[in-house]
């Protein structure tokens, strides 16, 4: 059986302003149990962008910087890659190690965003291909 990244995603999409201070994204990403936020466009922020915690522990931490002083734009990525529900798990996977990404954003075939995949979903993903069909996850 081959699976899709819709069988895989999570379905919420959280969004965040490119003028919140990092240590707003903090709290939300931490409120929500969440890796990433997606940064929303603006009349000076023409394109989506994301936030991750990779982005977090790479440009803020690696460097020592205070999280409030520093605004999501300064920090975020935009435009950025993102991937369809419709494409095989393994082709999302590929690009992900391909481009060193752990986060994606979902489009529906309309270029709607519906959901965000990371590599933390592949874990689960990665045990229900080794169980045979059928057969019960615990």
């Amino acid at each position: 059986m081959e699976f899709t990244v819709k069988d895989w995603m999570v379905n919420l999409v959280v969004y965040i302003d490119p003028s919140s201070t990092v240590m707003e994204a903090l709290t939300l990403m931490r409120r929500r149990y969440i890796h990433s936020l997606i940064v929303n466009k603006t009349n000076d922020n023409p394109e989506y962008g994301i936030i991750t915690s990779t982005d977090i522990s790479d440009k803020i931490v690696a460097l020592d910087k205070n999280p409030t002083g520093v605004l999501v734009r300064e920090i975020m990525t935009s435009p950025f890659m993102s991937v369809t529900s419709s494409m095989s798990l393994k082709e999302c996977a590929t690009i992900m190690n391909k481009h060193s990404i752990h986060h994606l954003p979902v489009a529906d075939e309309g270029g709607n965003l519906v959901g965000l995949i990371s590599d933390t979903d592949f874990l689960v993903a990665a045990e229900a291909m080794g169980r045979a069909p059928g057969e019960r996850l615990v």
